[in-house]
């Protein structure tokens, strides 16, 4: 066994540790990076919906082509599983002892229901919000910004991330859009789409499902 493997097995011993001290909100992965096609090798835990032979992510790739050998570990950043989950990430760059990167350790863990717990948090303990958030205002610097800002306020409005609404609560999110001008804005259905994790067809049926409630139709 040269150098390598036997990093790549120590690293699967350490995603197993990582993985039973965080619990089933956690997964750990190890990508062998000499074959970016299917590089994952190990896997432990079920967040990303992935498994053995999934292809190395866009934003690593990224990173290896930009800084090469001297690319620097990632912390805590976000990202989006595909079902719309919201996930805190982290990825090591793991080097031989030629200095060169080989492979990633990488832990993923689900954070959706912290930041809906978060919402109910800050609703309790500012109640006060609640009246005045229509008079909220966002000095945004581009329309994106904008987008972005009106549907998080909507989110907060609601109490719940995406990845947990059911179709009423989408109806209703999307509800919320409609009052507060949100499909004014040009773009903003391909972004309220991604977020919800639908088709832009699907945003509109929710919109005229909240008008038709609303006796708009």
């Amino acid at each position: 066994m040269n150098s390598q493997e036997a990093i790549l097995e120590n690293l699967k011993g350490i995603a197993g540790m990582i993985k039973g001290g965080f619990g089933s909100r956690c997964e750990v992965v190890v990508h062998d990076l000499r074959d970016l096609e299917q590089s994952l090798v190990y896997i432990v835990g079920d967040v990303t919906g992935r498994s053995i032979g999934a292809p190395i992510t866009d934003l690593v790739v990224k990173i290896l082509q930009k800084e090469g050998d001297a690319a620097k570990d990632l912390i805590n950043y976000k990202t989006v599983a595909k079902d719309g989950r919201i996930l805190k990430s982290s990825t090591a760059f793991i080097r031989d002892d030629q200095g060169k990167i080989f492979a990633t350790l990488c832990v993923n863990y689900d954070v959706t229901d912290f930041l809906n717990f978060d919402i109910l948090l800050q609703d309790f303990i500012r109640p006060d919000q609640v009246q005045n958030e229509d008079k909220q205002e966002t000095f945004a610097t581009t329309v994106q910004e904008t987008i972005e800002s009106l549907v998080y306020q909507a989110i907060i409005k609601l109490g719940k991330q995406a990845a947990t609404m059911s179709m009423d609560d989408k109806v209703q999110f999307v509800g919320i859009l409609e009052e507060r001008g949100a499909f004014m804005i040009k773009g903003s259905v391909d972004y309220i789409a991604n977020v919800l994790g639908v088709s832009k067809f699907t945003v509109y049926n929710y919109l005229n499902k909240y008008r038709s409630l609303q006796g708009l139709l």
